[in-house]
């Protein structure tokens, strides 16, 4: 069974930083596009960066560019998803998604596979 687990959320000051997790078991993450997506409470899913499964390029939507950074770690596989300088509308839950051979960007209804998503709070 093809499972993504997200972990890494939790509460953090602005200007803080977290490093959320995606997780991957019944199978490798090699060649699939990964994309972290995000909903606030009352808001739609939307996305945030994702990182290719073709050729491993990254895509970050403009919100979160030189904040955020999307990586891989094969041998783990896993990919993580650094936050920097965090603000208060960062806050919401993200979820992990994957789909086998895409590039990014992919969007939400575009992916196969889905985590239960993981709670970022930033507020002072």
């Amino acid at each position: 069974q093809l499972q993504l687990v997200e972990s890494g959320g939790g509460f953090v000051q602005p200007g803080g930083s977290l490093r959320l997790s995606c997780a991957a078991s019944g199978f490798t993450l090699d060649y699939y596009a990964i994309g972290w997506f995000r909903q606030a409470p009352g808001k739609e899913r939307e996305g945030v960066s994702c990182i290719s499964g073709r050729d491993n390029s990254t895509f970050y939507e403009d919100f979160v560019k030189g904040r955020f950074t999307i990586s891989r770690d094969s041998a783990k596989k896993a990919v993580y998803l650094q936050m920097n300088t965090l603000k208060p509308e960062d806050t919401a839950v993200y979820f992990c998604a994957a789909v086998y051979w895409a590039n990014c960007p992919v969007p939400y209804y575009g992916m196969s596979y889905w985590g239960k998503g993981t709670l970022v709070t930033v507020s002072s």
